[in-house]
């Protein structure tokens, strides 16, 4: 077995794992980064550890492949608190922090707290790393851990403030396993009888919904979810982690359902007699808080993790398997259904009364521009290939809502709760896909949590678009306050969701060395967005939004 370093292995291994960027704070593993240098892997250094993990999760999201984030011991719990959201959306992020050895601990060391325990409530997979000789196993486990089953983030917490147990020589064997380089790892199939089952209920329903999860995106499944739908004659519903499973133009595709809603969606799921869910965790966000679809309603769920199969729906079937495999078998067990003439009639409608009560905002030439039109000026000017990730809160229900996705291998990727996630998410997902148009978009206080990252972005080239949405306000926050202060606020209410009108958001992205275009008008919102395109450099786009601008909130029966 050939001598080496345990820096010089986990270089190596990143390599052979396929991963072109690792995102960090220093210091942690330096000799690592060095031996990278010759070796093609972009070392991209943040401003603060939150932003790697975002970066790595949107990295991982946007490539299918795991996502590497790495900091010093210090950093380690604003590491942990950046998988949050990779965890939420089940994505395969390796994070890598220093940690307390046997000699340090309880010596009150500089910068030196217990901080693996936080760790067990955002990972998939949380290992100490004591010895050099168990870093290559621990590691291969971490790359099996995040991309099995259903993914998620995995962290190894190594011996020394920045991991020095790797830094000695030993017999460590380079071992790359290939089937653990992307998700999913396996394709589980299902069992024959259940696929049987779950044909003869859908046959035998009246009004069916599909509700699709991003396990459907994780396994590739867009297509043969096309087709059983049109095979079978079922609307489909799709989560935000799902949006561009099928295009938002398909006669079949309803909208997204749930509380960051199209209420056309929520009326279809609402008024259905069986809910089929792929990939999907059936949570509260895409199920309004388990008021659409009804408690009860008859249900069957695809999932890869057995332990999701029933959790918030009681089951007519329940389907364990990956959602490409079990799709496929279940394409070869029906037959066409006859058409369901009404059912469709009826949910056609519904979109069509959506759609035209929200064309009215998408055209609207108001200034402050309303934030509908911003959504409209993307989904008409994205190009194919092209791929939209959206902020939490307002900015989900924004695109969610909005946003049009008709064109060839165009994608969506959402934050799964973190505010502020937005803007590094977007530039890891331009990292893992160069080659693609990458747009995010994101409220201006989102944007705040992360602002020092377009130097980072300049600095690397990180050629994304970063869309701001401003209205100088948290303005999502607006209803909430108005409660606060039964009604009418008062005095100095509005500083707590008011935000200076002082700050020029292109003017601070051109000082920090990326493009800044700011548009007042929704006339000059096409032309920005083909101009931060052309410029080929990282450039955000200020849009000038009406405060007053609310998203509609979720349709619930009555």
């Amino acid at each position: 077995m050939p001598r080496m370093t345990g820096d010089r292995y986990f270089a190596e291994a990143v390599h052979a794992y396929g991963t072109t960027h690792v995102f960090f704070v220093p210091t942690i593993m330096l000799p690592a980064m060095a031996e990278m240098e010759d070796m093609g892997v972009r070392r991209v250094v943040t401003h603060g550890e939150k932003a790697a993990a975002y970066m790595a999760d949107g990295y991982a999201r946007a490539s299918r492949q795991p996502g590497i984030c790495l900091a010093q011991t210090i950093g380690s719990a604003n590491l942990a608190a950046g998988l949050r959201d990779a965890y939420m959306a089940c994505s395969p992020v390796i994070a890598l922090t220093g940690g307390v050895t046997a000699a340090s601990r309880y010596k009150h060391t500089y910068q030196e707290i217990e901080d693996f325990p936080m760790w067990e409530q955002v990972t998939k997979a949380n290992f100490h790393v004591d010895a050099l000789e168990r870093f290559p196993d621990l590691l291969r486990q971490a790359f099996r851990a995040a991309t099995s089953a259903a993914p998620g983030p995995v962290h190894l917490e190594m011996a020394g403030t920045h991991a020095q147990v790797l830094e000695g020589e030993a017999e460590l064997t380079p071992f790359w396993e290939e089937r653990f380089m992307k998700v999913p790892a396996f394709r589980p199939e299902p069992e024959p009888d259940a696929v049987r089952a779950a044909a003869q209920a859908l046959a035998r329903a009246q009004r069916p919904v599909i509700i699709v999860g991003g396990g459907v995106i994780w396994s590739a499944a867009e297509a043969e979810l096309v087709t059983v739908a049109e095979r079978l004659q079922i609307p489909v519903a799709t989560s935000l982690n799902a949006k561009a499973a099928l295009p938002d133009d398909h006669p079949l595709n309803v909208g997204v359902p749930g509380t960051y809603s199209r209420w056309c969606a929520n009326r279809v799921v609402a008024e259905a007699d069986l809910v089929f869910f792929i990939g999907s965790h059936a949570g509260g966000q895409v199920t309004t808080n388990w008021q659409v679809p009804k408690p009860g309603i008859a249900a069957i769920q695809l999932d890869i993790d057995p332990e999701e199969l029933g959790r918030n729906y009681p089951l007519q079937v329940a389907l364990l398997g990956d959602a490409k495999v079990t799709l496929q078998k279940l394409i070869a067990g029906v037959t066409p259904a006859s058409p369901r003439t009404g059912w469709l009639g009826r949910v056609q409608e519904l979109v069509r009364e959506y759609r035209e009560e929200s064309d009215r905002m998408r055209h609207s030439d108001a200034v402050p521009i309303r934030p509908e039109r911003i959504c409209k000026e993307i989904s008409d000017w994205l190009p194919e290939g092209g791929v939209v990730l959206s902020d939490t809160g307002h900015s989900g229900m924004w695109t969610g809502q909005m946003i049009r996705l008709t064109r060839r291998d165009q994608r969506f990727l959402r934050c799964a709760g973190s505010l502020g996630w937005g803007f590094p998410a977007t530039l890891g997902a331009k990292c893992a896909l160069p080659d693609r148009p990458v747009i995010g978009f994101c409220g201006d206080g989102g944007f705040y949590y992360h602002l020092a990252e377009l130097e980072t972005a300049a600095r690397f080239n990180i050629n994304a678009i970063m869309l701001v949405n401003n209205n100088y306000a948290l303005n999502q926050e607006k209803h909430l306050f108005d409660a606060a202060y039964k009604g009418r606020q008062r005095g100095r209410a509005t500083e707590m969701w008011y935000f200076s009108h002082e700050v020029n958001f292109a003017k601070v992205a051109e000082a920090m060395g990326c493009v800044g275009i700011r548009v007042e008008r929704p006339e000059d919102l096409r032309p920005a967005l083909e101009k931060a395109l052309a410029s080929n450099s990282p450039a955000v786009v200020e849009v000038i939004s009406d405060v007053d601008a609310m998203s509609q909130r979720a349709w619930r029966p009555a």
